[in-house]
């Protein structure tokens, strides 16, 4: 039986893998991430900042539950920005608006409420499918991911955690 800290510490580092994935794939695919691929991004760093903090904190009873919380919500954040994306690539050509502003102009000129509700009703950016494995696109992939890391991190923080050994 592992640790809560190396369970947290493998979560940090599946975090890790997936964001070194998005960033092959932009830099080496050439796959420039359209908005709500950011703030999927974003979502899986905040996942990973979290498991990094209690893998170093190695926190007791109730800060464990805190992180499984905290770990749980960031998961369903990130499964909802997900579905919202495959959504809106699943509608048919001509009903998602053609093009939208790049985020870093939408977070110049609005408000950050004002940025995610843009960011959120999508565009034609958003809408087109550039990459897939197994027939699945990046978003369904990111779904998955989250889902599983969000099991994982309630799991492995709310579990009777194995004994410390001493030397």
């Amino acid at each position: 039986m592992m640790s809560t800290r190396l369970a947290n510490l493998l979560g940090f580092c599946a975090c890790v893998g997936l964001l070194g994935f998005a960033v092959f794939a932009q830099y080496v695919l050439h796959l420039e991430p359209c908005p709500l691929c950011i703030f999927q991004r974003i979502g899986i760093f905040v996942i990973g900042v979290l498991f990094g903090l209690a893998a170093i904190q190695g926190p007791k009873r109730w800060g464990r539950t805190a992180y499984a919380i905290a770990l749980g919500l960031a998961a369903l954040a990130t499964i909802g920005v997900s579905l919202r994306h495959l959504y809106i690539q699943s509608l048919p050509p001509g009903s998602v608006a053609a093009c939208g502003a790049p985020l870093e102009i939408l977070m110049k000129y609005f408000s950050l409420h004002e940025v995610i509700a843009k960011v959120l009703t999508g565009s034609g950016e958003c809408a087109k499918v550039d990459w897939r494995l197994l027939g699945l696109s990046m978003p369904a992939w990111v779904l998955i991911s989250a889902l599983v890391l969000g099991i994982y991190a309630v799991w492995a923080n709310v579990r009777k955690p194995a004994p410390m050994l001493r030397f």
